[in-house]
C-alpha cells in the first residue's frame, strides 16, 4: 500500500523555564513580541477574529496575519499566506500549543505549520518556516527568561 505525500507540515517544540501564562502572553502581545521575534514591529493582539500585522527586517512588508482561534493560556492558531500553500486560498495554518509542565514551573511550546504543497516550492517555503519558527522559539525562551532580545542586530 503506498500512501502519496499531498501536503507538508511540520512541528517544532520547545521548553520554557516559565509558567504557562507568562510564556502565552510573550506571544499574544505585541509589544513583547516586537521585542524579541517581528524584528520590524508586530500591531494588534492575538485575539479571536484580529487581523494583526508582522514585519520582519529579514523579510521587508507587512505581513497580514488572521488570529481564527485564541484560548489563553492554552491555544493561538493563525493563518497566513504562503508561497506554494496548499489550501486553496493560499493560506497556511499555524497552532500554538503551550501546556504547562514540571508543576507549571515550565511551559512546552508546539508550533506546528500546514498547508504547504508537497512541491519543491512547497519544501523550500516549509523549511524556510520551520527554520523562522525554530528561531523564535529561541528567541521566546532567552525573551521571557532572561530579558534577551537574541535576534537584535541578527538580519540587519
Amino acid at each position: 500500500m503506498s500512501t502519496e505525500l499531498t501536503e507538508l507540515r511540520f512541528t517544532v517544540s520547545g521548553r520554557i523555564a516559565r509558567p504557562i501564562a507568562e510564556v502565552y502572553e510573550a506571544v499574544a502581545d505585541p509589544a513583547q513580541l516586537s521585542q524579541y521575534f517581528t524584528t520590524g514591529g508586530a500591531r494588534g493582539r492575538l485575539e479571536p477574529g484580529a487581523e494583526v500585522t508582522w514585519d520582519f527586517a529579514d523579510f521587508p512588508g507587512r505581513f497580514p496575519v488572521n488570529v481564527v482561534e485564541a484560548d489563553p493560556p492554552r491555544r493561538i492558531v493563525i493563518r497566513w499566506e504562503g508561497i506554494a500553500a496548499a489550501s486553496e486560498d493560499g493560506m497556511t495554518t499555524t497552532t500554538f500549543e503551550f501546556e504547562p509542565i514540571d508543576d507549571g514551573a515550565r511551559t512546552l511550546v508546539t508550533i506546528t505549520e500546514s498547508s504547504w504543497q508537497a512541491t519543491a516550492d512547497g519544501a523550500k517555503n516549509a523549511f524556510g518556516n520551520c527554520e523562522g519558527w525554530t528561531g523564535m522559539l529561541a528567541a521566546l525562551k532567552m525573551w521571557v527568561e532572561h530579558g534577551i532580545n537574541l535576534r537584535e542586530g541578527f538580519y540587519r
